[in-house]
């Protein structure tokens, strides 16, 4: 017999939610829980009887609801996969959330499996570049016009990355807000003598959700705070 399906909240139900909806079945979810700005304004639709039985949530909300989410989602036990960008300056309080109810999470800024392996190149480039002095650089990403935050969760991570693989120099950074574009990154290094360009481009938002997904299968059972990375690479 298979096994039996895996019930799956979804947290913000806009474009995101309606696709993690779509493609839930083909990873053995059933969405058995929906909250929105309807229903979850004040973070009253987080309670007890909504989330029993539930065994992943997955929020793609706005930034300032995530840790309030996560802090009362960890409080009820149920693993948590995050998606919303914005809020890093808070990461403490959710790692903390985790670690004190001994539940598990994944985030990520960008659960596209393309857009991972991209930020691999992006470091491999970094740590090689790093100590050329004659490569400046620079980042810089597109988005839709309705996108909270800018610069975007991964191009910031992007950057904080090409720092730890030993880019030491400025790194110049510039966002774009404009149309419905899914997202565009860039990653450049120029010289006198040449230009290097790294650019991953999203045809659509559905690698995000299939990519969320993966991760809400990965998390069931588990414990402690990851990356979507770890998942992807280990």
């Amino acid at each position: 017999m298979p096994p039996p399906e895996r019930r799956l909240a979804i947290i913000g139900y806009g474009k995101m939610g309606r696709l993690i909806e779509q493609f839930a079945p083909e990873y053995g979810f059933t969405v058995a829980l929906k909250l929105d700005e309807f229903n979850n304004t004040s973070y009253e639709g987080v309670t007890t009887g909504n989330f029993r039985g539930i065994d992943v949530a997955v929020d793609f909300s706005i930034p300032a609801a995530v840790v309030e989410n996560v802090e009362r989602i960890a409080a009820l036990g149920v693993n948590i996969v995050v998606g919303t960008t914005g809020w890093m300056e808070c990461l403490p309080r959710v790692k903390s959330a985790v670690e004190n109810n001994g539940i598990g999470l994944v985030w990520s800024p960008n659960y596209s499996i393309g857009v991972n392996v991209f930020s691999r190149l992006v470091t491999e480039a970094a740590r090689l570049l790093g100590v050329q002095p004659e490569y400046g650089a620079w980042a810089w990403e597109i988005h839709h016009a309705t996108k909270k935050d800018a610069p975007s969760g991964t191009l910031l991570k992007l950057v904080q990355e090409m720092k730890a693989a030993g880019y030491a120099r400025a790194i110049d950074t510039g966002s774009s807000r404009a149309g419905a574009h899914p997202g565009t990154h860039e990653i450049g290094f120029d010289s006198a003598a040449d230009t290097i360009t790294l650019r991953h481009t999203a045809r659509s938002r559905e690698g995000f959700a299939r990519g969320a997904l993966k991760a809400a299968q990965w998390i069931v059972g588990k414990k402690g705070f990851h990356e979507f990375r770890e998942i992807l690479f280990t």
